[in-house]
């Protein structure tokens, strides 16, 4: 990016937000604080009200605004990909929120890039995935709010393996999607701690006008967790797998404590480090057992060899019952 686009998007940003500090300006071109600095004075000398203090960060003088902003022809095609997206991974309040934005993004659009957005719209398709559970249509949208708010809110939720839901009042600290779901982390006032909701398993979901108490950010909780979660005594496990077998492990095996993986003869070798290797990982590798070694725990060798034991019976069960 050269100079003059920088100092474009940098104030861009700080009309984005009420303070931007200098160091999220640096990490996000890529420059140093020094480079950041000179340019603030660029805007500066060029007429842009900014307001800055040492420690928390610069501001846009209140009431000044930038002239309507034009989208280049690859933001416009980023746009379209995240309406896609948007129309399959969120619910349906999030989705109409934001086809109502696509079209005041598309009217500042240039004649080009609106055409190009048309094509576009065809040629995308994100496929939806099959669920069980269909969550409210305004789930990530309560949360969202409340987390913005912060304020309780009221969920009927049913726990994974309970036929019953149960009536939650909870304090959302955010949402995040992993493993094809959305989540919340919430403080809940029955357990009296964090608790982690599923979003396909809230059975309906109210804001209230209840005020949240001084709690940890999301970020907050994740470091806190992550630095708990390094207290634990985490164990090694090592496989050795065929090279033409190993491909087909690449998406999952970050589930599992992946750590490092090295290229032998004949084979790759992974490395693991995880809680427990006698519980998920072992039930994982399980699937890929006629093409890998256990190298260590032995715990986690006599583990398979019991689940395949376990599961021979099961199926010689079956066969005898068939005959």
């Amino acid at each position: 990016m050269n100079r003059f686009d920088r100092i474009t998007a940098i104030l861009i940003q700080l009309q984005s937000k009420k303070i931007v500090k200098a160091q999220d300006l640096a990490d996000r071109f890529g420059i140093s604080l020094r480079t950041v600095y000179r340019d603030i004075r660029t805007l500066e000398e060029a007429g842009v009200p900014l307001y800055g203090e040492a420690g928390v960060g610069y501001s846009l003088v209140e009431g000044y605004r930038l002239p309507p902003v034009m989208f280049t022809k690859e933001e416009a095609m980023a746009f379209v990909t995240a309406e896609k997206l948007m129309a399959q991974f969120t619910d349906d309040m999030l989705r109409q929120n934001f086809t109502s934005a696509m079209f005041k993004v598309k009217a500042v659009l240039r004649g080009s890039e609106k055409d190009l957005v048309e094509n576009l719209e065809e040629n995308i398709i994100v496929f939806e995935k099959k669920r069980n559970n269909t969550p409210p249509p305004n789930s990530l949208d309560v949360l969202l709010k409340a987390t913005a708010e912060k304020k309780v809110v009221k969920l009927l939720y049913k726990s994974f393996g309970n036929d019953h839901a149960s009536e939650r009042f909870v304090e959302p600290l955010g949402i995040f999607h992993e493993h094809d779901n959305w989540y919340t982390i919430a403080w809940c006032h029955i357990r009296e701690d964090y608790r982690q909701f599923r979003a396909d398993r809230i059975v309906s979901v109210h804001l209230t006008d209840l005020p949240q108490q001084e709690r940890a950010s999301l970020k907050e909780y994740y470091n806190l967790k992550k630095q708990a979660k390094a207290s634990f005594t985490m164990q090694k496990a090592v496989i050795k797998v065929d090279k033409h077998v190993a491909l087909y492990m690449q998406d999952r095996k970050h589930y599992f404590g992946f750590v490092s993986e090295t290229e032998k003869d004949d084979c790759i070798e992974m490395t693991f480090l995880t809680e427990s290797p006698e519980d998920g990982l072992a039930r994982w590798l399980l699937s890929f057992g006629d093409y890998i070694q256990i190298v260590e725990p032995q715990a986690l060798k006599d583990r398979i060899i019991y689940l395949l034991e376990k599961s021979l019976e099961k199926i010689a069960g079956t066969k005898n019952l068939l005959t």
